[in-house]
């Protein structure tokens, strides 16, 4: 896919559909802006410098994603927000759901799988 003439725009694509999810995560509490927004920077990584550098430098999400990039940070707040809406996600399947077992105990993987990865990575840039 590195030389196909659609690469640029289907990363281009994605890169504004996974903005507009991130913009829909700052009101919806159930999605993730954060996770997002590191897609969509990630994409116009590959398609866009225009787009990844007004991303990377926007007043508001470029600070997290700078962070992010230099470091792997994730604030304290977004670990929160995250490793909550995982739990509420969960019990709620468990409790208010028909799924088979199988599929609840997947996502239980999955979630204890994403939950630990945001809760080992640093909370804060190292001092310099």
């Amino acid at each position: 896919m590195n030389d196909t003439p659609l690469r640029r725009p289907l990363l281009l694509g994605l890169g504004l559909a996974f903005v507009g999810l991130g913009l829909l995560g700052t009101v919806l509490p159930v999605l993730p802006t954060t996770s997002f927004m590191i897609l969509a920077l990630w994409c116009f990584a590959r398609s866009s410098k225009r787009f990844h550098d007004w991303l990377y430098h926007h007043r508001v999400f470029g600070p997290p994603l700078q962070q992010w990039d230099q470091h792997r940070v994730i604030p304290p707040l977004a670990k929160i927000v995250a490793v909550t809406a995982m739990v509420a996600s969960m019990v709620y399947v468990v409790l208010f759901s028909t799924a088979p077992w199988y599929l609840i105990a997947a996502m239980a993987v999955v979630i204890a799988y994403g939950a630990w990865f945001i809760l080992t990575k640093p909370s804060r840039a190292p001092a310099d």
